[in-house]
């Protein structure tokens, strides 16, 4: 059976102790033999846990022996969570007793580390003289000798109590001449930088071993009889097999025989399969059952020679259970690991490494059911495995399967790393058939598994690369259930719905609520040097998923058709499929005449956009709210006027009344030119205008993350080549609109005060006003805190529309208004919008992208006041 580390074996004379970087050392001596001063003089001092220490923090007194008991329970204590940190530490207690060392060879399970023993047989008289030297403790005469009986009995049994190492010194001159030799763990090859190529379960095909290869660069090398005995990659790149070379296939010597040489030669590196594991087993002449395609890899491996054999015995021993590479970012194993379990070293850490873990439920083919780890798994770490075949490899919380089936009539599958790149090959046939089909749900499959009501409901925390974990409540989760199974569009196009966006710092301009001057005051306290001010558009949000045709968005999104166009909260932006689709292909057709979808290699877009008129889409809502509130006006108070008037004319003073109404007749006025700006009519296409102003994804990219001002070029070639389409078109309007926008130096006083004048042009067209965003997105200030990923600085005018007619009557109570939440909010949704698509470009399945999507819509409505 193969093993993680070296047997233990008493140390020699030669006074070279290894010990493992990551372990438990015991130290083991009666008193006075000189353990303190052999911690102090081998190891760090906050490596070492000494029991008279802990006694002394418990009871003041490092010779009370009446607080041994909670003394040992701190000892253990620390002593615990050093490991579980992976950290090296060294038990300073005499631990002569069985039951003491039992206690901490549990500890060093329970954290899956090596357990090493060192010994200190020191003679009982050197002891006893060194007790009497110390001022500061007199021990009974009785207590040495008991230490050296208990010492004598313990010394045969050391290994057969879980130690993995046990360096025995003996004499006062071998422990002084002792000297301490760091070891790394068998799985630590941290030092191994790659660039790798993880290649998935080969099942013995050769062929398709040799086809893979060769598409990753590889040069095969072959003995006299063509058999190929090595590969290598011109660059200098490492292949790394997960395991399951043999058994099923065709040809398991010739996968052997590649795989050997190539780790022979350094060209590769693989870790053991539950099938090597079970080969290796029947090859010692241990009993085992011949199933699952064992059979197969012993009919083989008979027509080679004893010689081949033997190396293929000596092989499958050597195999280690997972690997730790590049600066411990990579994880490389057979059937997937926890992070807990990351370079360490015990029997269930390589039991999972090996098979994984199980429910304990079996299925209807009576296969046993996995438990989902990678579903859970949070890590640092990339974790790369196989074992469980899935129809297309894909990423799965910073995990990928690569067993996409090759014997079963799949593909064979490799990973190129740090390039995140997934290369497969097709099976030439099915050379097994499999027990049951491939399954689609299991983690890694294009759908994943189908949507469940569990990971939308109750309380929920979702994990995102740039905030950290962003909480969702209850009651938050259940009012988006309803709107999403209501009125959204089908959940497998919903990879995105934008964030809410905190206005500036409120103003105390006279006349003035919001000011651009605030924006650029806030960023440059945070640090913020460049920012980008875009146009604010008089329409709605929307998200725009066009694709090149209906097959690429089935490839991805699992529907066909020409893409979608939906609002904030995920419902279809126009109830006209028609005009959809009529406007999705204005958009396709300026993609293509651009080449961006060559240029970005993909076979589909996802822009965040604005789409106007606002009448568009909220035509109910300027009819009953706005247009309301403009009719009422307009009849009640020009009769108002009218009779004041008439009062005046009879002599009464109603001057000031009268100046008031004047006021709010103004006010009405003005409020109803300010919203019918945004209304015009539209016919089919004619009159509408869509001006995107992000790609945000493409097949693969996470397009966010790149600075706005590359946005927003590539969108002008957008505007641009669908001008020219429609003037070709015998003169048809233009749909797509440009953003305008300017750059701005937030230190430059010049710059800030163009930006100014900029806004109050704008603003005194009727526009609405900007939006201040850092030009590099995801920009942290001082303390590392994310700050705003925009800020929107609207005009004076168009808040008439926000907060009512008179608002400026008003405005010393609104300058009181709470941001913080809104800020928080803002923030919050902007993490899990990049997270979706952080999820999508990875080709994780559905549900952990709409997992996401979801928390948006949730976070929507928490309560903030709504005009903000």
């Amino acid at each position: 059976m193969t093993t993680e580390t070296p047997e233990p074996t008493p140390a020699r004379a030669g006074r070279r102790l290894p010990v493992t970087d990551v372990s438990l050392v015991v130290l083991i001596g009666s008193t006075g033999s000189g353990k303190s001063t052999f911690a102090r003089k081998h190891f760090k001092p906050t490596e070492v846990v000494s029991s008279d220490f802990c006694r002394g923090l418990v009871a003041d007194d490092e010779n009370d022996q009446s607080a041994s008991g909670d003394a040992f329970d701190l000892l253990h204590y620390i002593v615990g969570k050093r490991l579980a940190a992976g950290r090296r530490t060294v038990v300073d207690a005499t631990n002569v007793q069985d039951h003491a060392r039992r206690a901490l060879v549990a500890i060093a399970r329970e954290h899956h580390v090596l357990p090493i023993a060192i010994v200190l047989d020191v003679p009982a008289e050197v002891c006893a003289e060194r007790n009497r030297a110390r001022a500061d403790r007199q021990l009974p005469a009785h207590v040495i000798p008991r230490h050296q009986r208990d010492l004598r009995r313990s010394l045969r049994g050391l290994e057969r109590e879980g130690f993995r190492k046990v360096h025995v010194l003996r004499g006062v001159e071998e422990v002084e001449h002792a000297e301490i030799v760091p070891e790394k763990r068998y799985n630590d090859l941290r030092h191994l930088t790659g660039p790798f190529d993880v290649v998935g379960d080969v099942h013995g095909c050769r062929s398709e071993l040799e086809t893979l290869l060769g598409r990753l660069g590889y040069e095969v090398t072959r003995d006299e009889r063509g058999r190929a005995v090595d590969a290598a990659h011109p660059e200098g790149r490492t292949a790394v097999f997960v395991g399951d070379l043999v058994d099923r296939g065709p040809d398991t010597p010739g996968v052997l025989r590649l795989v050997m040489g190539m780790v022979e030669a350094g060209h590769a590196l693989c870790v053991p399969g539950n099938h090597e594991n079970k080969l290796g087993r029947w090859m010692d002449g241990r009993k085992v059952t011949v199933s699952h395609g064992l059979q197969e890899s012993i009919d083989q491996l008979s027509a080679e020679s004893e010689e081949f054999r033997a190396r293929v015995r000596e092989f499958v021993r050597g195999l280690v259970s997972h690997y730790l590479l590049d600066g411990g970012a990579l994880v490389v194993c057979h059937a997937g690991l926890p992070e807990k379990f990351h370079g360490r070293a015990s029997g269930r850490v390589r039991s999972h490494a090996l098979y994984g873990d199980t429910t304990g439920e079996t299925d209807e083919y009576g296969l046993p059911v996995r438990y989902p780890w990678a579903e859970e798994y949070r890590g640092r770490a990339l974790v790369v495995y196989g074992h469980t075949p899935v129809p297309v490899a894909s990423f799965l919380n910073n995990t990928i399967c690569l067993d996409t089936g090759v014997v079963f009539g799949g593909s064979l599958t490799a990973l190129r790393y740090p390039e995140r790149e997934v290369v497969a090959v097709p099976a030439e046939q099915e050379w097994y058939e499999p027990v049951r089909p491939m399954r689609t749900d299991a983690p890694g499959g294009r759908e994943g598994r189908p949507l469940d009501l569990a990971d939308v409901v109750g309380r929920r925390v979702v994990e995102t690369a740039h905030l950290g974990n962003v909480a969702v409540r209850e009651e938050n989760a259940a009012a988006a259930l309803e709107v999403m199974s209501r009125f959204a569009l089908d959940p497998r196009l919903l990879a995105y719905l934008p964030p809410t966006m905190a206005p500036s710092p409120t103003s105390r301009r006279e006349g003035l609520l919001e000011h651009p001057e605030e924006a650029f005051l806030a960023y440059r306290q945070d640090g913020v040097q460049q920012v980008v001010c875009e146009e604010k558009h008089m329409g709605s949000r929307a998200v725009v998923l066009v694709a090149r045709d209906g097959a690429a968005l089935e490839k991805r999104f699992g529907l066909p058709g020409p893409g979608a166009i939906w609002t904030r909260t995920g419902r279809a932006f126009l109830s006209d499929q028609g005009l959809t689709d009529a406007l999705l292909d204005r958009l396709r057709a300026a993609a293509e005449h651009t080449g961006l979808f060559d240029e970005l290699d993909t076979g589909w877009l996802l822009l965040d956009a604005e789409l106007m008129p606002w009448s568009l889409k909220a035509v109910e809502l300027l009819r009953r709210q706005y247009a309301a509130v403009g009719a009422a006006a307009g009849a009640a108070l020009p009769a108002a006027l009218d009779a004041l008037a008439r009062a005046a004319d009879r002599g009464l003073d109603v001057a000031e009344l009268t100046g008031r109404q004047q006021g709010h007749a103004a006010d009405a006025r003005a409020f109803t030119e300010a919203y019918r700006r945004y209304c015009w009519p539209t016919e089919g296409l004619d009159g509408i205008r869509l001006a995107p102003f992000q790609l945000l994804a493409a097949e693969g990219a996470n397009l966010a993350l790149r600075p706005h001002t590359e946005h927003l070029a590539l969108i002008d070639r957008l505007v641009d080549a669908d001008r020219q389409l429609a003037a070709a078109a015998d003169g048809a309007a233009p749909v797509l609109h440009r953003t305008g926008r300017l750059l701005v130096d937030t230190g430059d006083d010049a710059s800030v005060a163009a930006a100014v004048a900029w806004w109050e042009e704008l603003t005194a067209a009727g526009g609405e006003g900007m939006v201040v965003k850092p030009v590099e997105p995801l920009h942290r200030d001082g303390s590392g805190r994310l700050v705003q990923p925009g800020m929107k600085v609207r005009g004076r005018e168009y808040l008439r529309i926000i907060y009512g007619p008179d608002y400026t009557r008003r405005l010393e109570g609104l300058r009181q208004r709470s941001l913080g939440h809104k800020r928080s909010l803002a923030l919050r949704e902007y993490a899990l919008g990049l997270e979706s698509l952080d999820r999508l470009a990875a080709g994780e399945p559905l549900w952990r992208v709409h997992e996401a999507v979801f928390a948006v819509l949730a976070l929507e409505s928490e309560p903030v006041d709504p005009r903000l």
